[in-house]
């Protein structure tokens, strides 16, 4: 009898005895995401639900990640199969004004360059030692879009999942910090001052009806490895220009892309189990992201130098900061850099078309990364 008492009491103590050193530090990096999200309002969608799944997966004997546990229904269900992503994309897709870049085709030109970030990154990763697919999962966190990351991730190299996507968010977040420094650096005050004027082209609603469909076609047909991220983000697109399918328009915009990115951000925290994540390899991933994101950066405001030069001094460099995927922050930025040096420069619209080309550019590059190792068969 006592010792089934004993065994009783040791029941309710379980917990404390099974701790590995790896699990208080995880529970208090998830307290660390929380706090990020709640006090300091970083990528509060997504690093609140992570902090919270990491959590619960560093919580002994729950079995949260077993088999059948909910934590790991949740994540078989929607990131080993990849539809947590898609999904994104087509709220995504569906919240995308494409206008600015349509009345600004050649602004496009910078949101290609604003991801050489990820192929330079990828061939970093690889001098580094890490194997060809770790690379690829590393280099797309250039891409500064969220849902490609996981997508790639979790496609290729599912152990390196949440050290990707806690990258990805937390370096989206910190653009407005990120960046001007380095367009300071690479710009002189006069270039900086340089007002562009606003774009008089209107778009017909048929362009912007034809848009997504001639970008899947083609897109489609140049890099099929990455149709699914490239169909879901014009089918979202295209719902919303049709304007026939309101309701299905707002759903994605709201009800499907709250529920999925609850979902999504709790199933990437319980991959953050504390014997798998705090590892050497977990820091370089960490700390390539944050080289991937400069190097976008470089590449883009280089480029937008370049524009400046060939358009005889009527572009703005500052705007090639804004062709990465982190939206609209990136255009903010550069609109906010823009008018420190010449109060009245309205650059946003600009930016914002260059952003958008981001988006699109960072799903082709991704695209095109995946359908070249495809054809090298190394995936």
């Amino acid at each position: 009898m006592f010792d089934a008492i004993g065994n009783g009491l040791y029941g309710l103590i379980a917990g404390f005895t099974n701790l590995h050193w790896s699990n208080p530090v995880m529970i208090g990096l998830g307290c660390l995401l929380l706090y990020l999200a709640i006090k300091k309002d970083i990528e509060p969608l997504l690093l609140l639900p992570i902090g919270f799944g990491c959590i619960l997966v560093n919580i002994p004997l729950a079995g949260l990640m077993e088999e059948e546990g909910f934590l790991r229904t949740i994540y078989d269900a929607g990131i080993a199969t990849e539809l947590f992503p898609l999904f994104i994309f087509i709220g995504i897709g569906a919240m995308t004004d494409f206008g600015p870049l349509l009345e600004n085709p050649r602004i496009f030109l910078l949101g290609a360059a604003g991801q050489f970030g990820i192929f330079l990154t990828l061939a970093l990763a690889l001098a580094l030692g890490f194997s060809k697919l770790d690379a690829v999962a590393i280099g797309v966190i250039g891409a500064c879009d969220g849902p490609t990351a996981i997508y790639v991730s979790s496609k290729y190299a599912p152990h390196l999942l949440s050290a990707v996507s806690v990258a990805a968010y937390s370096y989206m977040s910190l653009v407005p910090i990120i960046q001007p420094p380095i367009m300071r650096f690479l710009t002189t005050e006069e270039e900086r001052k340089i007002s562009m004027g606003a774009v008089k082209k209107t778009v017909s609603k048929t362009t912007k009806i034809l848009f997504p469909l001639i970008v899947t076609v083609i897109g489609g047909l140049i890099a099929p490895q990455g149709l699914p991220l490239l169909g879901t983000i014009m089918l979202g697109n295209l719902m919303r220009e049709s304007g026939v399918v309101s309701r299905l328009t707002k759903a994605s915009e709201n009800e499907i892309a709250n529920i999925v990115t609850l979902l999504l951000g709790i199933s990437i925290g319980a991959t953050m189990d504390g014997k798998n994540f705090l590892t050497p390899q977990t820091l370089m991933v960490l700390g390539l992201g944050f080289i991937a994101i400069c190097l976008d950066t470089v590449c883009g405001v280089m480029f937008g130098k370049l524009l400046k030069v060939l358009s005889g001094g009527k572009v703005n460099p500052l705007i090639g900061a804004a062709g990465i995927s982190a939206y609209p922050m990136a255009a903010r930025v550069a609109q906010r850099e823009g008018q420190k040096y010449n109060p009245k420069n309205f650059l946003l619209m600009h930016a914002m078309g260059a952003n958008t080309g981001g988006q699109v550019g960072s799903v082709m590059a991704a695209a095109v990364m995946l359908s070249v190792l495809k054809g090298m068969g190394i995936i």
